[in-house]
Order: structure tokens, then C-alpha cells, then sequence
């Protein structure tokens, strides 16, 4: 049984890979390891907390003597990092936690990897790390063009430029020890579970609720959007077929305005809420309010994601369209969830089922 150490597994990309993995295999183990900061819930791997194939660790991945304490007591095959601070604007403000968690406990796991992946003869065969990373540490770019995996890293907020450390850190890795490890980049993730501070969730909520729908500047910065569980797929794929020692660039092919999402969104939930909701009142464009832009704020993202489709076979199944229908149901599905993130009971979720 193959035996998987998923970091950040509580958070939105990660507890959706969880998920996929479960669903997908009955033959694997996962240790999911969480330092349950604001972004981390719980509540969103509910379904399969008492899975017999499933743990849970709370832990931070700075912390040397547990990630060491789980590699001693478990025969580890694969680490996936997504333990990450992630959003920009809390980078801005507080730039010392995110060099901390995103590249001080990369360098943890690396080093706590390389101990025990190690016999006399180098690395066992078939372990594999997997650092997730994202397009923001490629910079910004023109009106037309895409990132590939050659293109120069130019990270431009303190977010990106502690990604772009951290994969410098595991190249390192790779080059100094050969260290079996690959790299991943994705385009903005969008789906289920995704903590209401980030563009598409705060729409949703704020929509919701009848509060003003904030946009950066002029609402033209342009993301390419990939769907979670594709991105999942992706990386199940790189961690089986993906060639040692390489990058892989994962996009949705999905490039929208910011501004186009907002209105995609108050239209798609005028035509799925029911005629006698009464939040089909006010949920209009008049709600959008254009705020001071971001520092630093990317104009365009946009991926290529031809290498990956052409030596691994993975391409993103879900146009958006189809996506952010699926997105915004699962919202309105889920408003109990989406109510406890906001008001802050998912916090206590950890203390009523773990302590």
C-alpha cells in the first residue's frame, strides 16, 4: 500500500486532492498533516474522517520533530506540499510568515525526506516528492503570449516571490543530491471548498449577502481559472508519469477579466437561485464597486500547458462555463459550510472531533 504525506491538507487544493485520491483508490494511505491556520477546515474531508485509508496530524511543517516523528512511524512513499500561505494581500501586510511556512518548511520536508528516502546505494526507488507551486512566480504578462516552463521567474508580491524560493530550493535539491522530486505551476484554482477571501468564493458570499462586490483597479487583470478537480487529476498524474527532476505547468485554458467573473457570476445566480428567492433582488451589477488596486498586481496570467499534455496525457477537462455552475451550486448546496467559515465556527471544528 502506497503511503502518501499530504501537507496542507486541510486547505482548499489540498482537501480536494484528498477527496479525488480517496475516491480513486482503495489501496492507498494518506496522512494528512495541517497546521489548521484560517485557511485550514476540517469540515471540508468530513466524508472520509473515518476512513480506515485516511489520518489526520495537526502540525506545522516548520516543525522538525513531528514531520520527522511521521517519516519514523510510517513508510513513506510520496510528499505533496501544499502547505502554503497563499494570499497576496495578507503577504503584503505580513511578509515574515510567509518566507517562514512556504520556504523555511519546504526546506523541512526536503531535508526530513532525503534522511529517510536514502539507503546505501541513494534514493529507494519509486519515492517522489511534489512541490505544488503556481503561475505567480513567472510575474506578469503582456496583452498575448503564455508562461512555459523555461520562462524566467519574476515574482512580483511577497506571496509569489516565497513560491519562487521555494522552487528554487527543491531545484537545488534536485541538482545537489538528485533528490526525486518534481515541481508543479497551476493557473488559478477555482471549486468547492475554497476559503470566501478569494475572488470567485467572495463574489459568491458577498452576492449572497447584498454587500458590495469589491474590484481591484479596473477589473481587467486577467487569470487563466483551472477547475480543482482537474488540477487534482494533474497531479496524480505527475506524481505517477512525470519525469524526475522536472517542472510541469498546469493552465485551464480558461482566460477571463476579473470583472467578467463577477458579472458571470451575479448572472449565473439569477438563473440558478429559485424566481422566489428574495436575494434575486439585489444581486446586480449595481452591487460592484471598484476599489484602489492591488501593490504590485499582476496584469495577465496565462499558461501553457503543452508539456504536461503532451509526455504525461493531461489536459483540463472542465471549461469554465461548466465549472462555475458547478461551483456556484456547490455553494448554494453548502451555505451551512460557507456560513461557518465567515462567522468563524470552523475553528471549532478540530477541538470537537480531535481533542
Amino acid at each position: 500500500m502506497r503511503t502518501y504525506l499530504i501537507t496542507g491538507g486541510a486547505g482548499f487544493i489540498g482537501s480536494n486532492f484528498i477527496l479525488y485520491m480517496l475516491n480513486k483508490y482503495n489501496d492507498i494511505k494518506i496522512i494528512n498533516v495541517d497546521a489548521l491556520t484560517y485557511a485550514g477546515n476540517l469540515e471540508n474531508l468530513k466524508e472520509i474522517e473515518k476512513n480506515s485509508n485516511y489520518g489526520f496530524v495537526k502540525a506545522d511543517i516548520c516543525d522538525n520533530e513531528k514531520i520527522e516523528e511521521i517519516f519514523k512511524n510510517n513508510d513513506i512513499d510520496y510528499v505533496i506540499n501544499f502547505a502554503a500561505e497563499s494570499h497576496v494581500d495578507r503577504s503584503i501586510k505580513n511578509p515574515e510568515i510567509f518566507a517562514k511556512t512556504n520556504i523555511l518548511g519546504t526546506v523541512v520536508l526536503l531535508d526530513i525526506a532525503k534522511k529517510y528516502w536514502q539507503d546505501g546505494e541513494g534514493f529507494i526507488e519509486g519515492k517522489k516528492y511534489l512541490q505544488v507551486s503556481t503561475d505567480e512566480v513567472y510575474g506578469s504578462l503582456g496583452d498575448d503570449g503564455f508562461f512555459h516552463e523555461y520562462t524566467p521567474l519574476d515574482p512580483h508580491s511577497p506571496y509569489s516571490a516565497s513560491k519562487a524560493s521555494a522552487d528554487m530550493i527543491v531545484k537545488s535539491y534536485i541538482d545537489t543530491y538528485k533528490f526525486p522530486a518534481n515541481i508543479t505551476r497551476c493557473s488559478n484554482n477555482y471549486g468547492p471548498y475554497q476559503f470566501p477571501e478569494k475572488l470567485i468564493p467572495l463574489v459568491i458570499n458577498n452576492c449572497l449577502e447584498g454587500r458590495d462586490l469589491p474590484v481591484y483597479g479596473d477589473g481587467k487583470n486577467i487569470r487563466d481559472w483551472l477547475y480543482v478537480e482537474d488540477h487534482a487529476k494533474a497531479i496524480d498524474m505527475v506524481i505517477n508519469k512525470g519525469r524526475l527532476g522536472q517542472i510541469y505547468n498546469i493552465g485551464g485554458h480558461n482566460e477571463k477579466q476579473n470583472i467578467e467573473i463577477v458579472n458571470i457570476i451575479i448572472d449565473t445566480l439569477n438563473q440558478i437561485l429559485d424566481e422566489n428567492d428574495v436575494r434575486k433582488k439585489y444581486i446586480s451589477d449595481k452591487l460592484i464597486k471598484y476599489v484602489k488596486d492591488r501593490k504590485g498586481h499582476d496584469r495577465r496570467y496565462a499558461i501553457d500547458p503543452s508539456k504536461i499534455k503532451d509526455e504525461i496525457g493531461w489536459y483540463p477537462e472542465t471549461c469554465f462555463e461548466e465549472g462555475i455552475k458547478r461551483t456556484i451550486k456547490w455553494y448554494l448546496e453548502n451555505e451551512e459550510w460557507l456560513k461557518n467559515i465567515t462567522n468563524g465556527e470552523y475553528l471549532n471544528y478540530y477541538s470537537e472531533m480531535y481533542e
